[in-house]
């Protein structure tokens, strides 16, 4: 497993060379979206108000300070878990360019298909992590669609982001079906082992 440090926005060069189990670490800007204003762009029909092409996007509500007009400072920047947001990953990739989504707990068979297709990935962040992660955010560049409060859409400007593990790739390896798949295999012989049937 390798190791890389990786400068955003990331081409599809940075990325097809990562393979499930590396560790990567980012530099530069990381974009926050969750639910609401992934439901704008893609069941509402209105575009990104940021290019997107070649970007980093962090499943996240955050919690913020507001510091002036459209000004804000990070208090505790989370991860949330995401599978909500699994049907909008191939439209991020295939209409708006998104190289890799950070989160936990990894996503699903189309989501990895647009990972291949488009040379995107997964990078999978520990849960609770977010005083860590918190710590690794410089400063709040901009936010859009503040209406959708806290879950607009945020440019974080990022030093030392990571480590990250690359948790589904651009060449269909997915960590989680592999653990999924392990725990299957053991399974019958658990059920034997207790007498379950």
């Amino acid at each position: 497993m390798a190791e890389y440090t990786l400068k955003t926005p990331l081409s599809e060069e940075d990325v097809r060379k990562l393979k499930v189990g590396d560790k990567v670490t980012l530099e530069g800007i990381i974009f926050g979206i969750r639910d609401a204003n992934l439901i704008r762009m893609f069941d509402g029909k209105v575009s990104a108000p940021t290019d997107l092409t070649g970007a980093a996007c962090i499943h996240t509500a955050p919690n913020v300070r507001k510091v002036g007009e459209g000004k804000y400072e990070p208090v505790c920047i989370g991860t949330t878990t995401s599978s909500r947001m699994d049907r909008f990953t191939p439209g991020l990739m295939e209409q708006y360019g998104v190289r890799a989504i950070i989160g936990k707990a990894g996503m699903m068979e189309a989501s990895m298909e647009a990972m291949k297709k488009c040379g995107g990935c997964y990078l999978a962040i520990v849960g609770g992590a977010a005083a860590w992660e918190t710590e690794r955010i410089l400063e709040i560049e901009d936010v859009w669609w503040e209406d959708l409060m806290p879950e607009a859409i945020w440019k974080f400007r990022t030093k030392n982001f990571g480590p990250l593990i690359v948790a589904m790739d651009s060449h269909g390896n997915n960590l989680y079906f592999d653990v999924k798949a392990k725990a299957a295999a053991k399974l019958d012989g658990i059920y034997k082992k207790i007498g379950v049937e």
